[in-house]
């Protein structure tokens, strides 16, 4: 059974409402990803193994005959996997490479709620104290007085990364 959402990924530049985020967790931490970005959200099952990736790739799943790779963002992210929960899901992400559409499916602990995060309320990312690499971070959004990670979804789901990353693991 497949939740759906009906936007269709959008560059952000491209609309006015780019202030609202699909925010969910790895672990304990909670992370955001602009909404426009998100095509749909999936009931998690495991996906198809492939050969030779590197750890953080799950594997593939067929979505309405497309195949789409499955990201674990927690692996990616330099954490252990998670085993999946009933709550576990996989969010279908679309990325822009080389002015090429990229879709890929993060699996996520659980995804948690849709926010409209103003920019006023988005710090820059803090120079210490990140468990994450710099570049994988948008900013830092203040949502009743705690904080949520905005994911720069480029970065942390970079194709020309990953799929070097590919080819240093088969060799």
């Amino acid at each position: 059974m497949a939740l759906q959402t009906s936007l269709r990924a959008v560059p952000v530049r491209d609309r006015e409402d780019n202030d609202k985020y699909l925010t969910f967790a790895l672990g304990r931490e909670h992370f955001a990803l602009n909404i426009l970005c998100v095509r749909e959200i999936l009931e998690y099952e495991a996906p198809t193994d492939v050969p030779m990736m590197p750890n953080f790739v799950r594997g593939i799943v067929n979505l309405r005959g497309a195949v789409i790779p499955v990201i674990d963002l927690a692996v990616r992210f330099g954490r252990a996997a998670s085993a999946p929960t009933k709550k576990t899901c996989i969010v279908i992400i679309e990325t822009q490479a080389n002015g090429e559409p990229q879709v890929f499916g993060t699996v996520v602990d659980s995804v948690s709620e849709v926010l409209e995060i103003p920019a006023a309320e988005i710090e820059a990312v803090p120079d210490f104290g990140m468990s994450l690499r710099t570049d994988f971070v948008q900013g830092v959004g203040k949502v009743n007085n705690k904080f949520v990670v905005i994911l720069n979804v480029d970065a942390a789901l970079s194709m020309d990364e990953m799929t070097s990353l590919v080819t240093r693991t088969a060799h």
